[in-house]
């Protein structure tokens, strides 16, 4: 993350963080939830209230949604009194900005004193810092568990920074280190004094202590390596120069391992990661922070050319503890090195010796060989080596060329016979081409045979994703004794870096102290046989409850793609989930309709207007898809046309789900289809009777953001943003989403508020903030008075401009809505592609663990492994199934609500407990999940050849298209999600 410079105390430092005093969160504690597994809280719930509480809870306020009033233009609809009173009597809530220069005493309703709209966003980054830890979370059982971090002692050395210049110029970090290795071989004990220097690959060179000069100039000679041992070598000549640039501030570090300085010395920590990555760079293939060999473990193949190598991911962590390395096991899928022919064979799944290839077959090859390096096999020990850049269209047997300036041709298979003495034995097959196109070289695919060591970096197909999971999926205790062993292997304490620098890695575990937060009570309807529950380990069950907000199906219609379900065994199937969904009329508006993959367009629309032409107008609530269990493109262009065109809600189901009818399966999609309508299933039991601090005593809105980016290899595929919002409150369990295409890898959420000019309106504000503001304002009768924004997909180094940047988008989209709006905001980063393992302390105690072996739900670490001094947690929410659970890292970056580390963990955890779309808690807090859902969904929209004729709403923003032409942005617009779509959990 970027350096937060200090500033001195005679500086004036611009700080814009809002010190908010929530009298009810700190002067009068929330009544407490019975959690001890023998009962629900009744008496509570029926005999307190929650304080200054004037009426009790409304029930079923998921059919209050629709009450904000008539549609309205932008503003006029937070101007409005509230058409529904809230339950809670709010106290005044006192805000303060310290922002020099500025008054903040800018009046909202409800007795709140907020900050004034011109408090801007801070354009410097020195006016921001993230919010601090609150203090260490209390609630929850006691127990300790390991973590895969491993304490390293500070070096006590002054540690140095040399820039490296290299003429001519490489490319090649491989080539970078061979001409490093070799001037440190000649001059280490005469110009370099003795050190042992760390070299990053590219500009930087580190030693421990100061090398006898300040700039030095060396020369280099070498060999290169794609000569061969015996054969001619060609000698390359290389001019290094050796500059210093700075010295490491060590003192800096401590200082910020020990919690007294809040800005992370960057250079000191990247020193140290370099040091320690320098012998296992040497010893393995490095790919990003990890590395891989097929010494660590056996590779399994994958199939079509492809094999499992095991590694290790490797990274120095600042921690409260001090400085740590995380170790983890790492997979990942490269590149058989096998004779090209037998990858070619492998590939295409034939015998490729004996047949000539077809068109399909070429392309195939080529996409699969562009950019692989291959070395010749034909030279005896001359192992030259080449990058492939394409495929002959000719056989080899036709293939000619100039061999000098004269024009002379000679055939590919004449010039290896004589050059080489090898007869190309399979001239059908075409040649590889390596080099330029304007200078391109023939290669006989007999003759070649792919380099070790090359990741693969496409997509893998099912089967091969299958095979990979087979062998990165461990058990905890397999997983902590190979990251035991790793540490072991890799010898720290031998390794002459660590020795040079005075780096000292522990070889244990980190022994941290944990708790178990318990799960929450669920709330069901009170008709049911079980009007509450409590999960046991993460998981509980439908039998015997009800939704609490059933919705009625009247009008719906099924459509079969399987050719091999037939009617009566659709019909089944429909009945089977009709008298599983109660509220669902047995009977389709339609018969269904049997149709063909490839027509799905034709078929929809035939559905739809016919179901229309019966219905006299009226439209279809939800479609029923019956597809195939391999059904291509089927599933996203039948998504797309639902909810673009159409405006339809639709369910789809796998044949083999048909066939097959499971209890479990028609509850889970029973479950789907309710948060589909617009119901609710279940709702937290502490949030009907307005128990949650900071959520239940004054109107909170609850965000969730994801950013999904394009694979690698696909260079012009735009990013999709997706935002969902809560719905409904106080039980914050509905969210209503919003999609955009933005810019090709960009993480900033573009569309979260934004203005354009209207001929006649003049300046318009929109964006998804401000939408989804207004739609919850509709829904529910209020404002929000309370953001929590759940963000995930953020790297580490982009917190900054994240938080920066998207902040004050928040910020400018509440006061577009209403002067002075600005409630306090909490901004949390949800992280889960880290490498942060946490073990049960002893792995025979079952009363520790769950099935799998894995900790128990509610695992919460915010001690020792985590941030030094910023408001961070690692929080197992859900039970593992198989391989080993990866904990979520939570990391509140601003918190104008001044939640406690025990508020904001325990509100996250029973979160995690309202995913809509199965009963069990998840992994990450549900906002930020159905996000990723929303934004993948979307992909789905971009996929056809668009056309550039989506609709807008009132506001002139649409829920999937940016208003900015194409030219403008860059970026085609996805189509329009219909205003039915948008309102309802349409992801799910």
């Amino acid at each position: 993350m970027p350096i937060r410079q200090m500033k001195d105390s005679s500086e004036q430092h611009l700080v814009i963080k809002t010190h908010l005093q929530n009298t009810m969160n700190q002067s009068q504690k929330q009544p407490k939830t019975a959690q001890n597994g023998k009962g629900p809280p009744h008496q509570e719930l029926q005999n307190s209230k929650p304080h200054n509480q004037t009426s009790p809870p409304t029930k079923n306020r998921g059919r209050r949604r629709g009450r904000g009033g008539r549609k309205s233009d932008q503003n006029d609809v937070f101007m409005r009194p509230s058409s529904r009173p809230c339950t809670v009597a709010h106290k005044p809530v006192n805000q303060v900005c310290d922002l020099v220069g500025s008054n903040a005493n800018g009046a909202v309703g409800n007795g709140r004193s907020l900050c004034a709209t011109e408090m801007g966003f801070p354009t410097s980054s020195k006016s921001l810092s993230f919010a601090p830890r609150p203090g260490y979370g209390q609630v929850g059982t006691k127990c300790i568990v390991k973590a895969n971090h491993f304490f390293a002692e500070l070096p006590d050395k002054d540690l140095n920074q040399y820039d490296v210049t290299i003429t001519p110029e490489v490319a090649s970090r491989t080539v970078n280190r061979a001409i490093m290795a070799e001037l440190v071989r000649l001059y280490k004990e005469s110009d370099l004094g003795m050190r042992l220097p760390a070299y990053d690959g590219r500009k930087s060179l580190y030693t421990a202590g100061e090398l006898p000069f300040v700039w030095k100039e060396f020369k280099i000679k070498l060999v290169d390596e794609l000569d061969g041992i015996n054969g001619p070598k060609r000698v390359r000549e290389y001019k290094v120069v050796i500059k210093f640039a700075a010295r490491a501030n060590m003192h800096h570090l401590g200082q910020f391992l020990a919690g007294k300085r809040a800005d992370a010395p960057q250079e000191a920590l990247q020193i140290l990661d370099i040091v320690l990555r320098e012998l296992s760079t040497k010893r393995y293939c490095p790919i990003g922070r990890s590395f891989f060999s097929p010494s660590i473990r056996t590779p399994q193949r994958l199939g079509d050319g492809l094999e499992s190598w095991c590694g290790f991911y490797q990274s120095i962590r600042p921690t409260q503890m001090g400085l740590s390395l995380n170790i983890d096991m790492a997979s990942a899928a490269f590149i058989e090195p096998l004779p090209v022919i037998e990858f070619v064979a492998q590939l295409l799944g034939k015998d490729v010796l004996s047949r000539t290839l077809s068109d399909s077959d070429r392309v195939k090859i080529k996409k699969a060989l562009r950019g692989v390096k291959v070395e010749v096999t034909h030279r005896g020990t001359v192992r030259r080596k080449y990058r492939v850049s394409g495929l002959t269209s000719q056989p080899t047997r036709e293939l000619v060329f100039p061999v000098d300036d004269n024009s002379t041709m000679k055939s590919v298979v004449e010039y290896f016979q004589e050059m080489y003495g090898f007869t190309i034995q399979h001239t059908h097959l075409p040649c590889l081409q390596v080099g330029n196109q304007k200078k391109a070289n023939y290669l006989p695919m007999e003759a070649c045979k792919i380099v070790e060591g090359q990741r693969y970096t496409k997509r893998l197909n099912e089967r091969q994703i299958t095979a990979l999971l087979k062998v990165t999926c461990q058990r905890p205790r397999d997983r902590e004794n190979d990251i035991l062993q790793t540490v072991q292997q890799n010898a720290y304490d031998q390794d002459l870096y660590a020795k040079e620098f005075g780096i000292k890695i522990s070889e244990k575990l980190a022994s941290v102290e944990a708790r178990i937060l318990p799960a929450p009570w669920l709330k069901y309807h009170e008709n049911g046989k079980e009007k509450d529950c409590l999960p046991q380990v993460g998981q509980w069950n439908m039998m015997n409850k009800k939704m609490i907000n059933g919705m009625t199906v009247s009008r719906w219609a099924c459509i079969n793609f399987s050719r091999s379900v037939q009617e009566s065994v659709a019909r089944g199937f429909c009945n089977e989930l009709a008298q599983m969904c109660q509220e669902f009329n047995p009977e389709p508006v339609i018969p269904i309709h049997n149709a063909r993959p490839d027509q799905v367009e034709k078929a929809l629309k035939h559905v739809y207007h016919s179901s229309m032409s019966k219905t006299k107008g009226k439209e279809l609530e939800l479609l029923l898809a019956i597809l195939p269990d391999n059904n291509g493109s089927l599933y996203g262009d039948l998504k797309r046309i639902c909810e673009t065109d159409l405006g339809i809600i639709s369910q789809c189901c796998l044949t083999k789900h048909v066939f097959k009818i499971s209890k479990q399966y028609l509850a889970n999609v029973s479950l789907k289809i309710n948060v589909k309508m617009g119901g609710r299933n279940t709702v937290l039991l502490d949030a009907i009777s307005c128990r949650i601090p900071l959520v239940s005593d004054i109107p909170t809105i609850i965000f969730g953001a994801d950013v999904t980016h394009p694979e690698n290899g696909e260079d012009s595929s735009p990013s999709i943003a997706a935002v969902v919002a809560s719905q409904d409150w106080p039980e914050v369990t509905k969210y209503a989403g919003l999609v955009c295409a933005q810019a090709h890898r960009q993480e900033l959420i573009q569309d979260l508020y934004k203005t354009w000019h209207d001929p006649v309106r003049g300046t318009v504000s929109g964006g998804m903030i401000r939408d989804l503001l207004i739609s919850f304002r509709k829904a529910t009768g209020q404002k929000p008075l309370r953001i929590i924004f759940y963000r995930d997909g953020v790297s580490e180094g982009q917190f900054y401009q994240v938080l920066l940047y998207e902040l004050d988008a928040i910020r400018k989209a509440c006061a577009s809505l209403e002067p002075n709006y600005q409630p306090p905001v909490t901004f949390i980063i949800v992280q889960k592609r880290h490498h942060t393992r946490l073990f049960a302390n002893n792995h025979r105690d079952r009363s520790s663990t769950d099935r799998s072996g894995n900790i128990l739900p509610g695992t919460v670490v915010d001690s020792k492994i985590c941030h030094p001094t910023e408001f961070d947690f690692y929080l197992c929410s859900h039970a593992g199934i198989q391989g080993t659970s990866r904990p979520a890292h939570y990391h509140v970056l601003w918190d104008e609500n001044n939640f406690t580390a025990d508020g904001i963990q325990s509100l996250t955890n029973n979160l995690c407990y309202t995913y809509a779309r199965c009963t069990r808690s998840v992994s990450v807090v549900p906002p930020a999940y159905y996000a990723h859902l929303a934004a993948f969904r979307a992909r789905f929209y971009m996929e056809p050849d668009m056309q550039e004729n989506g609709s807008t709403d009132g506001s002139g923003h649409t829920s999937t298209k940016s208003t900015r032409a194409v030219g403008e942005s860059g970026v085609r617009p996805l189509p329009a999600l219909k205003e039915n779509v948008k309102r309802v959990m349409f992801y799910c």
